[in-house]
Formats: structure tokens, C-alpha cells, sequence
């Protein structure tokens, strides 16, 4: 469906051609080589797709960027936004707001543990720059130790701390920052062939890098709950226990960053409630109020909560709980209770995702491992089962990565939008998306893979 628009916004264009021509002189593409790319417009979106301008329409197995979880066009999301908006559009950080207040008390109440305090930022990326600057003031440390396999935003310091190809052309950057390897059985850094065996040496080899590097000048450990875009690493049990542990033991504070894995993208309100873990301070962003009006923040806890009573805590936005994006929120979360979203992706993940996969893994020999839980799932592509070759090389681009680009063709082909990385594609849909459109799109995957197992070279 063609968009129209009166009033104050009839000058936005609404052909495709128009859109697309002036995106082309006009707009500046993150992570792209801008003369090589050819955006999609597109003209609307509701429940689980959205569709072109030439009426195609898209079953969304990518949630976006792994953020539109509660789908797209809410009503009682939209009527929300539109209905604060006539009573108030902004208002400095500085003063108290009636939006701000409640989304910090409803964000506070579904958190672990006594993480009862809320900063908000406009994205995960901010979140982390000031999760890191609070642990650093807490402590009086420096230090911060990062995964490998990891992805905590692109501003300074955050895209130091990551760890996967991104960081690389961002280099040097924030000093400090010291990388370790996260569980990752798979491809176990520690040769292990059970999870307890990659929980223990997992956290085996955090403990010897702490040890190397001095336990007195680090500040935090930052971990994605479940790692996100670069593989969704579901942690072995007792891993994050034991990483609370070296935390508690040594005076360091831990950072999880729930950006994409929260609000019920793990089939919990924060992952880490899997494992009755509570964290020192939580970064998230994304699913909780699904990308309507950008919104972040850093659940912090009593502890680090005290340090900033009396002693001022040097940071802030100007558009730190942002009167719209807060009432956003509000909206979001009460949607999330009413509609039983989290248990509603818990039990897809559990009864049709999960099972799904493991079908489809059994057809394809391309297919390495499935792994997930909720609505957050990666299929692993190899070209060879036995020695785990993946489908095509780390950090692949052009010719190499052409395998992974053909998949992606053949499931758009077939109405479905998938999100692929590097070797993966992974499951990830919005947590609201019915178990038919599941199953839809699961069945448009099972044809699709037929295009990997081309490229397969194993036994």
C-alpha cells in the first residue's frame, strides 16, 4: 500500500521512484560502501511485515535490526505517542517528568534484583559509554574486559569494547580495553567438548586474564547476556554464575548488555533471568518500546546508585528520558503484560521454533547447529558437518560471501526478510508474530536452505 499524506506532511514524497532518487543524493548510509548499495523503499508495515511500494510483501524474520519486537503499528503504541504529543513534546533531562518517572518505575519493576534505578539514553551505544563511565567512577579502576564475539554500539567507546571486524577501521580506541573469549562450544576456543567443560574453561581462561592483568585496575566485565548479532551464543549453565562470582570476588562490576536481548527477545523481560543472575548494571535499548521513538538506558543498581548520592555523576544527554520516547515505553511495557508477549515468545521458542529448526537441521547437511531460545535463534551454515568449515569465510564480503547472499535472495524471493551475519542466519522475528506466520516463514527457510546445500562439501 502506497502511503499518502496531508497537512503539514503532504511535501514527503510518495512514489518510489521519487523516494529512492532522493535517497540516493541525499542520505548517507551507515556501514556502507555508498555508491554500491540500492535501498528498498518501503511504503508501510503492520503486525509481522512490511511491503515495498511495488506491493510486495515481507514476513519480518529480522525484527529490523533485531528491534521491532512488539511488530509494527500498534494501535495502543501509536494512539500513545500521538496522545502525549498533545500534551507535552519535550522537556530537558532536568526536570521531572510524569513519562520519564513511570517508564523508570516500570522498567525497574521487571529487572532483576535491586536494579532499581533508570539513565536514559536515545540507544544501546549511549547506554554503554555511560554504563562504562559509571563502573570506571564506582571502582576508581580503568580497566574493562569485552568478549570476542561481541557487539556493544559504534560511538567511541563502545565500538572499542566490541568484539567482532567492526571495530577494526575504528582503531586505536578507547584505552583500557582488554578482549577475552565467551563460551562458544561450537567453536570452543578451549578445545572442550561438553558445555560444563566450555563453562569451566571459559571461565578458567577469564580468571587467568584478570590475573595478568591486574584485578586491581579493572572496573567491569561487560557480556552480552546472550550473544546477539555475532552468533546467538546462548551461555553453558553456570557460566554467568561463576562470572558474578570472579565480580563479587574481586571487586569488579558486571555489565550485561541487554540491548537485543531483552524484553522478551529471550522469552524473559531480561535474559540473565534465565540463569537468577543479577548483574551490576543492565544497558538496553531496542525491544522496549520496539524503535518507535529511539529510547535507551542503564538499569543501576543500590550500590553504584549510592555512589553518585552525593558525589555528581559527570554525564548526560539532552534528550535523556524524552517525554515521547518515555510515554512510548509506558505504553510498551503495559502491551507486553497485557498481551503475555514474553510468555508468547518463551512458548514459540519452546514448541515451534526450536522444534522447527531441529527438523529442518535434519534435511539440510549445510546446516552446522541451531541454537536459541524464545524468539532469538541462529542456524549455523558449514560446508562440511565434520571439521565445522563454515559456509563461507570469516568477515566475508564480495565473492566470498556469495553463498550466504543467495540464501538471503531466495528466502526475499519468497516473501520472507531474513537477518543474515557472516555465516548465520538467524531466526529472529517479532516476538509478537504469530505460531502460523512462524511456521510460514520456517517453511520458506526449510526451501531456501536448498541454495546452501549447493555449496556443501562434506561427507
Amino acid at each position: 500500500m502506497t502511503p499518502t499524506y496531508d497537512g503539514p506532511l503532504a511535501g514527503i514524497p510518495t512514489d518510489e521512484e521519487t523516494v529512492r532518487d532522493l535517497d540516493r543524493a541525499h542520505v548517507f548510509h551507515s556501514w556502507s560502501a555508498q555508491a554500491l548499495i540500492d535501498p528498498l523503499p518501503i511504503a508501510s508495515a503492520s503486525g509481522s511485515r512490511f511491503t515495498d511500494y511495488a506491493g510486495n510483501s515481507y514476513l519480518d524474520f529480522s525484527s529490523q535490526l533485531v528491534n521491532v519486537n512488539i511488530g509494527y503499528q500498534h494501535p495502543k503504541l501509536v494512539r500513545a505517542i500521538a496522545d502525549y504529543a498533545q500534551s507535552m513534546t519535550t522537556i530537558q533531562p532536568s526536570f521531572a517528568n510524569d513519562a520519564r518517572s513511570e517508564a523508570a518505575r516500570l522498567i525497574a519493576e521487571v529487572a532483576p534484583g535491586d536494579l532499581s534505578r533508570v539513565f536514559f539514553t536515545n540507544a544501546g551505544a549511549e547506554a554503554t559509554e555511560n554504563a562504562i563511565r559509571m563502573a570506571r567512577l564506582h571502582t576508581g579502576r580503568h580497566k574493562v574486559l569485552a568478549a570476542y564475539r561481541s557487539y556493544h554500539g559504534a560511538t567511541a567507546g563502545s565500538i572499542t569494547l566490541t568484539g567482532d571486524p567492526r571495530r577494526w577501521p575504528s582503531e586505536p580506541g578507547l584505552g583500557g580495553v582488554v578482549h577475552y573469549f565467551g563460551p562458544y562450544l561450537y567453536r570452543s576456543a578451549f578445545h572442550a567438548t561438553t558445555e560444563e567443560e566450555e563453562s569451566e574453561r571459559a571461565l578458567a581462561h577469564l580468571r587467568e586474564l584478570i590475573a595478568l592483568e591486574g584485578p586491581t585496575t579493572i572496573a567491569a566485565i561487560i557480556l552480552e547476556t546472550v550473544v546477539g548479532t555475532n552468533g546467538i551464543l546462548v551461555p553453558p549453565a553456570g557460566y554467568l554464575a561463576g562470572v558474578r562470582e570472579i565480580c563479587d570476588e574481586l571487586g569488579i562490576v558486571m555489565i550485561a548488555d541487554e540491548v537485543m536481548s531483552g524484553f522478551a527477545r529471550a522469552g524473559e523481560w531480561f535474559a540473565i533471568q534465565h540463569w537468577d543472575v543479577v548483574p551490576d548494571l543492565i544497558t538496553f535499548a531496542k525491544g522496549v518500546n520496539s524503535g518507535y521513538v529511539p529510547l535507551g538506558g542503564v538499569l543501576i543498581n543500590d550500590a553504584i546508585n549510592a555512589t553518585f548520592q552525593e558525589r555528581v555523576y559527570p554525564g548526560g544527554l539532552t534528550y535523556s528520558g524524552h517525554p515521547l520516547a518515555c510515554a512510548s515505553a509506558v505504553a510498551s511495557i503495559e502491551i507486553f503484560k497485557e498481551e503475555r508477549i514474553v510468555e508468547h515468545a518463551r512458548d514459540m521458542g519452546t514448541q515451534v521454533i526450536g522444534p522447527e529448526l531441529a527438523r529442518i537441521a535434519e534435511n539440510h547437511p549445510s546446516v552446522g547447529e541451531v541454537r536459541g531460545l524464545g524468539m532469538f535463534w541462529a542456524v549455523e551454515l558449514v560446508r562440511d558437518r565434520e571439521t565445522h568449515e563454515p559456509l563461507v569465510p570469516f568477515n566475508a564480503a564480495g565473492e566470498d560471501a556469495k553463498p550466504m547472499g543467495e540464501l538471503a535472495a531466495a528466502c526475499k524471493e519468497r516473501g520472507m526478510w531474513p537477518f543474515i551475519h557472516f555465516n548465520r542466519l538467524h531466526v529472529v522475528p517479532p516476538c509478537t508474530t504469530s505460531e502460523d506466520e512462524l511456521r510460514e516463514g520456517l517453511a520458506v527457510l526449510d526451501e531456501a536452505l536448498k541454495v546452501a546445500d549447493q555449496h556443501y562439501t562434506g561427507g
